[in-house]
């Protein structure tokens, strides 16, 4: 059989085509196999929480990825999924994200009775931050950092609004920058009511001292430093969270299997498969969390 260059070039568009489908399966699969074999390896449930910046493709417009809605609905799935004595490895890379869904997070990973360890190879600020105050141990790499958690009202921290106020007198003071104001203490209060439960946890053991966890609070909720501030290892060390560094190998391997994208993708990942024994439906509602107030 004869080919001429017309069939050569429609071979070459279709082989071009696919190129990219085949590339796409086989990063899917070499995910599942460094996941299957660190949670191996761990013998854990591993998860994944990692937001790059992605591009739309046709325009090249950058767009930032943060924890969601449907990241909470998928990793609670994930938790649902495993069994009460399995512990969880909870991989992070995160700017933060809508305190809704952290918070949901956060209280699935308290109530987990395995004990929970959150990874952090580069950086997990605000929400991050807030999920790994969740685990009983933080693995961090040497130069990874977290950040405060204070309340952000938009593109203004609530700390700063409440400075206002102080600063000025009354009759000076406009009513949104009041409403704001007022919104400011309940969402700061709220948080660190929050991360006051967090921080209390006590099972299997206590994660934090006692006479720490107000000056935590003081440090990650006040807004005395700006929200995209870094704590380092050593700042978390002597704050006195329970961090723990240097990370596994097989984290750096995963890591490089989420490079920075060129299309959508999940931004939680995990093998999707409840683990045997199976566990009894209805799911167990886990541990009874006791809430802190003020």
């Amino acid at each position: 059989m004869d080919f001429n260059f017309f069939d050569l070039f429609w071979i070459f568009l279709v082989f071009s085509s696919l190129q990219p489908w085949w590339q796409k399966r086989q990063m899917e699969a070499k995910r599942v196999q460094a996941l299957q074999g660190f949670e191996q390896q761990r013998k854990s449930r591993v998860i994944l929480l990692i937001h790059r910046q992605e591009s739309i493709s046709l325009l090249g417009i950058p767009l930032s990825r943060y924890i969601s809605i449907e990241d909470s609905e998928q990793i609670l799935r994930a938790i649902r999924l495993t069994p009460p004595n399995v512990p969880i490895d909870l991989i992070l890379h995160t700017p933060g994200g809508l305190v809704l869904a952290t918070e949901q997070i956060a209280r699935a990973l308290i109530r987990h009775q395995g004990k929970v360890t959150v990874f952090i190879p580069h950086y997990a600020m605000s929400g991050g931050t807030m999920l790994a105050l969740a685990a009983d141990e933080i693995v961090m790499d040497a130069n990874a950092v977290l950040g405060p958690v204070d309340p952000q009202l938009g593109q203004t921290a609530a700390a700063s609004v409440l400075k206002v106020v102080e600063q000025k007198p009354i009759d000076k003071i406009d009513d949104q920058t009041l409403i704001m104001a007022d919104l400011s203490r309940k969402a700061i209060q709220q948080v660190q009511n929050f991360v006051r439960t967090l921080l209390k946890d006590d099972f299997p053991t206590q994660k934090i001292a006692p006479e720490k966890v107000e000056s935590i609070i003081e440090a990650l909720t006040t807004g005395r430093v700006t929200h995209d501030y870094p704590i380092t290892v050593e700042e978390a060390t002597d704050l006195g969270l329970p961090v723990t560094v240097g990370l596994p190998p097989s984290i750096y391997g995963l890591m490089d299997l989420y490079p920075q994208p060129q299309g959508g993708r999940p931004s939680v990942q995990y093998i999707p498969m409840p683990y045997e024994p199976r566990p009894a439906l209805p799911a167990s509602k886990g541990r009874p969390m006791e809430e802190s107030r003020p």
